[in-house]
């Protein structure tokens, strides 16, 4: 016999060993602190944990099942977050539920009431959540090969508390399973690993932004590219790059025809001297101050039509500058299963 009750929460998947950022988010984004209660404590049924508790912002006490953490009160969360969601969430349920059931099937018949796609987040009775997946109509859990286009359709979330309990919603604020995108990895060709965050970037830039990949034709600027994890995956896409970097690049990229590199600093480069690009990239550590100028010329010069940037954080986030990148019109700013402890801007102006 199944029951499901709605709850009044909302519930943030962080990524992978980053849950502490998630919590620092939570409490120096949006003065929340979260008041977790001990991991260890698995069993206890999220619906309760609601004694109020005092504290410097909301008053809250929530829930850590894995990486995932349950908030009990959606409407508070989304008051104090102007309707924001954690970067560091790498997916949110926003429309959560308790689910209790007898049987695996019982559990995957009930899920596919609500809809086709789920996916699973799991930290406790792996077995049992592969069997209720390998009941529930098939999704591609495995890595991707790049290029890759996200399908646009729903994509929810479940996770097994117990042998018959599970959280889940089947509204998400990810299209992607668990709201995390893996690429098959190139252990051979590319000069660093920093060539898997370009990848997952421009696929994400796509998805918001319908802009497309380079190509063939296309012009690409890019701040800062040695080693060329980078240059390697634009040139792979046949758009020509403008490398600069007071270092060169691997011996492979420098006799590349479709690579041009410049030894320079690529910050004091006007972009009069580029002239129009498709396409301007930094992945260059530096201040975000620094960075956020930087983007404001390029953008004020009206040479380009997109850019994709990594704020590389320098200790504690300052959040009203991160706000400030935010603000700029039509861009966006994400949190990358390839970052660490920094952000990605991504603009376009198509």
């Amino acid at each position: 016999m199944t029951s499901i009750t709605k709850l009044d929460g909302i519930g943030f998947l962080a990524f992978p060993e980053q849950k502490d950022f998630l919590i620092s988010e939570l409490n120096d984004r949006f003065n929340i602190d979260p008041r977790v209660k001990p991991e260890d404590d698995t069993t206890a049924p999220v619906s309760l944990s609601r004694e109020p508790v005092s504290l410097s912002g909301l008053t809250r006490q929530s829930t850590l099942y894995g990486d995932l953490l349950y908030l009990p009160d959606k409407a508070d969360f989304l008051n104090a977050s102007g309707n924001h969601f954690p970067y560091w969430a790498r997916t949110c349920m926003t429309e959560p539920f308790l689910l209790k059931f007898d049987s695996i099937g019982e559990a995957a018949a009930e899920l596919k009431k609500i809809q086709r796609n789920w996916a699973p987040y799991q930290f406790t009775c792996f077995r049992r959540a592969g069997l209720i997946q390998e009941k529930l109509p098939y999704i591609n859990l495995k890595d991707r090969k790049f290029p890759f286009k996200i399908p646009d359709s729903p994509m929810g979330l479940y996770t097994l508390i117990d042998e018959h309990t599970l959280i889940a919603s089947a509204a998400t604020t990810s299209p992607l399973p668990a709201g995390t995108l893996h690429f098959i990895e190139d252990h051979e060709n590319p000069p660093s690993r920093a060539y898997l965050k370009i990848q997952e970037s421009l696929t994400l830039a796509d998805f918001y932004f319908g802009c497309g990949l380079p190509s063939p034709g296309q012009k690409c600027f890019e701040a800062g590219a040695c080693p060329g994890g980078w240059t390697w995956v634009l040139a792979g896409l046949g758009a020509q790059v403008y490398a600069v970097d007071r270092a060169e690049l691997a011996p492979e990229l420098m006799k590349n025809p479709l690579v041009q590199f410049r030894a320079h600093d690529a910050f004091t480069i006007k972009p009069e001297e580029v002239g129009p690009v498709d396409w301007v990239f930094s992945d260059v550590i530096c201040y975000p101050e620094r960075l956020l100028e930087w983007i404001h010329v390029w953008l004020e010069s009206g040479l380009t039509k997109h850019m994709i940037c990594t704020i590389k954080m320098q200790g504690a986030i300052d959040w009203n500058l991160i706000r400030q990148f935010a603000a700029i019109p039509n861009s966006r700013i994400l949190h990358l299963n390839y970052n660490k402890h920094e952000l990605t801007f991504i603009h376009t102006s198509t």
